[in-house]
């Protein structure tokens, strides 16, 4: 055996045992351990529920079995929790966090002044959900399809300018003249859904996936039509459902709203704080993938109907790093489309 090749099969057994060594690391470090989730959003709500239904199934997942505690840290629109793990929360692999997928652009972006952080040094353990986005109007709304949109006043209703239920339609208005009105005050999407029929608002855009889980009845019943979906591909449930992007007039338009809208493929995001071991957070990985395809869970999320699609961590990371990649011509349309949360 020649020097070259006795260092290349050293250099191999160190790294057999580095990674036999990782499961065990682990277990001795979380063994009779609690770790803390803090969720951005306020309880009961899609990421509160999703992020309890994921805890109650991954401490087995981790070696050693640690608890699990949720606390809720909702305000700004999930800022303040985001804040508190990028600067506060302890390093050591025992504080995890969830906060909106729209973070990573609104940071990236620099519009909102209290969020100080770079998405790039979170340590990503993964994403739940993939969901589509879709506006839907109630029945006797006068907007029929996306062209009425261009010709008519259509009122939307959201809870705050930074959030989900803001962004879309907003956007839509700056990028390709849409005339929503967006009202906004309301507690959330239960509280909107509440107020379409009561008939103070004409609708809501939000992922799919609430109503084909929690309101099923409204599409069924017809008391609500889909009007469009946010996404160039064709929408999974319903080919016929128009896209948005088809009202695009131009590439840059297209691409635009490409990016802005990315941060639907976030899913509900989850991190550890930055500088927290390597170790620890490729054992919360591993964890959180084997949680979300353990039939215990699936067969819960599918009596809860929560969309529980696994996003690995390497994707959300891709993710990141297309942002920072995005030309700067794009980049200064957006901030002048996008909305800032205010305090």
């Amino acid at each position: 055996m020649t020097p070259h090749s006795t260092l290349r099969a050293t250099f191999a057994c160190a790294l057999v045992l580095a990674a036999f060594s990782f499961p065990a690391q682990a277990q001795d470090f979380y063994a009779g351990k609690t770790i803390k989730l803090i969720v951005g959003n306020s309880p009961g709500g899609d990421y509160d529920t999703a992020a309890r239904l994921m805890v109650r199934h991954m401490g087995r997942h981790i070696p050693g079995q640690p608890g699990f505690i949720v606390q809720n840290m909702q305000g700004a629109s999930t800022v303040i929790a985001t804040n508190h793990l990028y600067t506060r929360a302890p390093k050591d692999g025992l504080v995890m966090g969830s906060f909106s997928r729209n973070i990573p652009s609104q940071a990236f972006l620099k519009k909102k002044k209290n969020l100080k952080i770079d998405p790039r040094q979170f340590g990503w353990i993964g994403g739940s959900s993939l969901p589509s986005r879709v506006c839907v109007v109630r029945a006797n709304s006068p907007a029929k399809s996306p062209d009425d949109l261009f010709t008519q006043e259509v009122v939307m209703g959201s809870s705050g300018s930074g959030s989900s239920l803001s962004i879309l339609p907003t956007v839509l208005n700056r990028v390709l003249d849409t005339r929503f009105k967006v009202v906004e005050g309301y507690g959330g999407a239960p509280e909107v859904l509440i107020a379409i029929e009561r008939g103070e608002v004409d609708g809501i855009c939000h992922s799919f996936s609430l109503f084909r889980n929690q309101h099923a009845d409204l599409i069924k019943d017809r008391k609500v039509r889909i009007l469009f979906h946010a996404e160039e591909a064709e929408f999974p449930d319903d080919p016929k459902v128009p896209s948005i992007f088809s009202y695009a007039r131009t590439d840059d338009q297209k691409r635009l709203l490409g990016f802005i809208f990315s941060s639907v493929e976030f899913g509900r995001p989850y991190v550890l704080p930055p500088g927290a071991p390597r170790e620890r957070l490729m054992t919360l990985r591993r964890a959180m993938a084997a949680t979300l395809k353990d039939p215990a869970l699936v067969q819960e999320a599918k009596k809860q109907k929560m969309d529980m699609t696994y996003r690995p961590a390497e994707d959300l990371e891709r993710l990141v790093a297309r942002l920072y990649e995005t030309p700067e011509r794009l980049v200064k349309r957006a901030k002048e489309v996008v909305p800032v949360a205010r305090d």
